[in-house]
């Protein structure tokens, strides 16, 4: 079994998040439990990339987030569809990148030192939003397209289920 964290910093983003993709694949294999793989996924890719906070925010109702597994700091236990980073990316069902919190409108600060996030929209086999991914950085504009299609394509997995 391949229960071992990466360390991924410092290496090519597209290479890194092949190799994380490959590894996940064989952590998880055999695996369809959501909350396993989603407890399994947040501490890849917070180990892999060091990150202030992965973690996922459960869909419980068409209107409401709860927080799920995570690495990190304590996080919101709740938040409402269309409301801060992970309410929007919910709301219209798309990948947000946020160069600056601060300038985000409405922006929820879980954790002060936060300074830039991204949020991608998890669907299941039917296209149903069943949670977001967010990671929060300690690093203003950490986050780019390489991190969208690569965690994009992780979240994928719950598309398989």
């Amino acid at each position: 079994m391949a229960e071992v964290t990466l360390d991924l910093r410092g290496a090519d983003k597209r290479s890194a998040y092949e190799e994380l993709a490959s590894h996940a694949d064989a952590v998880l294999a055999g695996i369809d439990d959501e909350i396993a793989i989603m407890a399994t996924l947040s501490a890849l890719v917070h180990n892999a990339f060091g990150h202030l906070w992965t973690g996922f925010y459960r869909v419980v109702s068409p209107a409401l987030l709860r927080v799920g597994p995570y690495q990190g700091t304590l996080g919101c236990l709740e938040i409402e569809v269309g409301r801060g980073v992970c309410g929007t990316a919910a709301a219209q069902r798309r990948t947000i990148i946020v160069p600056d919190v601060h300038a985000f409108s409405g922006h929820i600060a879980c954790d002060a030192r936060s300074r830039s996030e991204i949020v991608v929209p998890v669907f299941d086999v039917r296209q149903s939003l069943i949670a977001v991914f967010d990671i929060d950085s300690e690093q203003a504009a950490a986050f780019d397209t390489d991190d969208a299609h690569g965690l994009e394509r992780l979240m994928k997995r719950f598309e398989r289920k």
